[in-house]
């Protein structure tokens, strides 16, 4: 038993690994192939909504609007050519701060559940790490690119981290309200697109409005991260 749950955990790290090099070097390249990368990531989230939802006509449009949110809200940042790439590495810090941190904090601390009917695994102690750690690896982020009011840059981190956790629940409740237990099985140790991208499509949508608000369509970076 013991064996088998390292080797997940392995499988798990290794496939982890692999996503998060894969993200960055397209977001490195920018361009035509971050556009690709994501609308590749859109195509699949939506195929793996259409077969989670079954026969269910009433959640198939549904499926567009959550894969176009992990599509055009990622492409939309990296086009700003002076921020684009800083506020593209700040939604990967944040995001991946939160989904690792608040797996090990719950999984090593533990304590009361923080909503047990929608997702019985996921903990208060898991809650609150993943958000503290997602705001400070956002921060750190937004600092290297010389953001110059770091405290607004922690609000908006922290806000976005709980946005991001948000999303994991929101999936986790669609997922029990179909009897499914991983939306797919294409990333081993991990399920499918969507158990991956589920806080990265909401803090993706939350960091886009709050980008073309203050910085409209051609400085959507800056607007999220220049204060």
């Amino acid at each position: 038993m013991a064996s088998g749950k390292t080797s997940e955990l392995r499988q798990r790290i290794l496939a982890g690994i692999a996503m998060a090099a894969l993200a960055l070097l397209a977001a490195w390249a920018g361009g035509i192939v971050f556009a690709l990368f994501w609308l590749a990531a859109a195509i699949g989230v939506f195929v793996e909504w259409w077969r989670l939802t079954g026969s269910d006509l009433g959640w198939k449009f549904p499926g567009l609007l959550y894969a176009a949110l992990a599509f055009v809200p990622p492409v939309v940042l990296r086009a700003d050519a002076e921020y684009g790439l800083a506020a593209v590495l700040w939604l990967f810090a944040v995001v991946w701060g939160s989904d690792i941190m608040a797996y090990a904090c719950g999984r090593t601390l533990g304590g009361p559940k923080l909503w047990p009917r929608i997702s019985p695994k996921k903990t208060w102690s898991g809650f609150i790490g993943g958000t503290l750690s997602a705001m400070g690896a956002g921060t750190a982020v937004a600092a290297a690119f010389g953001a110059p009011d770091l405290v607004a840059v922690a609000l908006v981190s922290l806000c976005a981290a709980v946005v991001s956790q948000g999303g994991d629940l929101l999936e986790s409740s669609l997922k029990r309200r179909f009897g499914v237990k991983d939306s797919g099985a294409l990333i081993p140790g991990h399920g499918g697109l969507m158990d991956r991208l589920d806080g990265f499509v909401l803090a993706g949508a939350f960091a886009l409005l709050l980008g073309l608000w203050r910085g409209g369509m051609e400085a959507a970076g800056r607007g999220v991260l220049m204060w």
